[in-house]
């Protein structure tokens, strides 16, 4: 049986904490999850964008256009 980690997440899994989400295009940080966050991988780098930048740029986003031509 393994441990599972309790309701707070300080359990034993023996998991680290996940880091803290910026923004590759601003830098706003994201300290939780955040559903409304984009995640682009642009030449093998996986890069986050806050919902703002996500919403600014959204054309270019799903052109798939890499961040440089934004």
């Amino acid at each position: 049986m393994t441990s599972q980690p309790d309701g707070d997440g300080n359990g034993d899994a023996g998991t680290a904490e996940p880091e803290a989400l910026v923004c590759a295009r601003c830098g706003a940080r994201a300290e939780g999850p955040r559903p409304t966050w984009t995640l682009s991988v642009e030449n093998g780098v996986r890069r986050h964008y806050c919902e703002t930048c996500s919403r600014d740029n959204l054309r270019a986003i799903e052109g798939r256009l890499d961040a440089q031509w934004w």
